[in-house]
């Protein structure tokens, strides 16, 4: 998980045992290979053809094995919303896993409404989907396995209460994400008796430097920053942060974006070795359901390593997909969609693995997936509700998950 992956593997792991009939389910892989939140995306995106390879190897889906068509949204608005018009148009996919980032989703989630396809994003946390699906813009098409960040904004300001951190400054990256994830945690952080000392800063999504964006989040003598920021970027603004003098005395506060090990690197090391951001805390959303065990030994076995951040959350959102589409006894994205909360929140038979689930669909019964990220017991409004792992950087750059936290 923690190795990089050439995107040309990728691309060939997708395919492998996925190119069959066209007359079958077609499901679409919108996630990030490369970009600012390629150290994530690029282990989440086998995640999907792991699955697939399952289900095609007990029987498919609708009597037919199960098609993947996989793009790179570059971690770009544009790119990905030209992308998912082809996989909507060209390629006429009955579902989409992805994307991960929320400025990504909300581009190509226009494009998925208007040609009536779902949408099951694996790591879209920004809290605007659930505003916009309360006023019904989404119509039924929009569905997340990731909790939203009014939830972990939450987290992440019980974690610095906890610890001690009253006195923070905050720095995000300018995107749905980003401003989504500010709002959250400084209601919550103000909530609980903590005050924001410096004017919160954002910074361009495509900017180079960072040194003055650096110099704003940590004003104001904070205890901790908190910094919502993607890979890229993010390591960008804390070397630079770093080489001005500001990181001594002051807890870095992370998120889910940069919970990697590349991350940490790409920000660099000290003369002695250690990690430039040594100590630095984070939070990312848990795994805990019923269904990780199994995935865990199975990534294992392939892999050779636990699965990483947002891993299981990407194989719940395909899983979802492919026992709706059984469900609808359909293909079609229109027949999935109402599905999906039928299949994974009903009074039906638990089950958390997905060939025994399709088994009891053929039978017609009931079912109630129980995923490996959680229950996906998706809300009116395509949510779900979920636990953080906490997690920090040793000196010598690697990640530990060390506690978990509930908001």
């Amino acid at each position: 998980m923690k190795q990089a992956v050439t995107v040309a593997m990728l691309l060939a792991w997708v395919g492998a045992g996925c190119q069959t009939s066209p007359q079958g389910l077609k499901l679409g892989v919108l996630l990030p290979a490369t970009g600012d939140l390629s150290p994530i995306g690029q282990g989440m995106i086998p995640a999907v053809s792991l699955l697939v390879e399952q289900v095609n190897a007990c029987g498919g889906v609708n009597g037919q094995p199960v098609t993947v068509f996989q793009e790179d949204d570059q971690t770009q608005p544009t790119a990905g919303a030209a992308a998912m018009t082809k996989l909507v148009e060209v390629n006429r996919v009955g579902g989409v896993v992805g994307s991960f980032a929320s400025s990504v989703s909300q581009a190509a989630l226009d494009v998925a409404v208007r040609n009536r396809v779902p949408m099951v994003s694996p790591g879209s946390t920004s809290p605007e989907f659930t505003q916009r699906a309360k006023k019904g813009e989404y119509q039924g098409f929009w569905f997340r396995t990731a909790p939203p960040d009014t939830y972990q904004g939450a987290a992440l300001a019980e974690l610095a209460r906890k610890r001690g951190l009253n006195r923070v400054g905050t720095v995000v990256i300018n995107n749905s994400y980003g401003l989504g994830f500010e709002q959250e945690f400084i209601r919550a952080l103000t909530q609980k008796g903590g005050q924001v000392v410096n004017r919160p800063t954002r910074y361009d999504p495509n900017a180079s430097t960072l040194e003055s964006e650096a110099r704003s989040a940590f004003a104001g003598q904070p205890q901790a920053v908190m910094a919502a920021v993607y890979a890229e970027t993010g390591a960008l603004l804390l070397k630079s942060a770093y080489e001005q003098g500001l990181l001594p005395g002051v807890q870095v506060l992370l998120t889910d974006a940069v919970q990697s090990e590349e991350f940490v690197a790409s920000v660099g090391k000290n003369q002695q070795g250690q990690s430039l951001i040594s100590g630095a805390i984070g939070t990312v959303p848990g795994a805990d359901g019923p269904a990780l065990s199994a995935l865990t030994k199975l990534w294992r076995s392939k892999q050779g390593s636990a699965p990483g951040p947002y891993m299981p959350q990407t194989w719940d959102a395909a899983a979802v997909i492919i026992l709706a589409a059984q469900a609808a006894g359909s293909n079609q994205g229109v027949d999935i969609a109402p599905k999906i909360r039928e299949i994974s929140g009903s009074a039906g038979q638990p089950v958390s693995e997905v060939c025994a689930g399709l088994a009891l669909i053929k039978e017609g019964k009931k079912i109630n997936y129980q995923g490996a990220s959680g229950n996906v017991d998706f809300d009116q409004y395509g949510d779900v509700v979920g636990s953080y792992d906490v997690w920090q950087v040793t000196p010598e750059g690697k990640i530990q998950v060390i506690d978990r936290v509930m908001p």
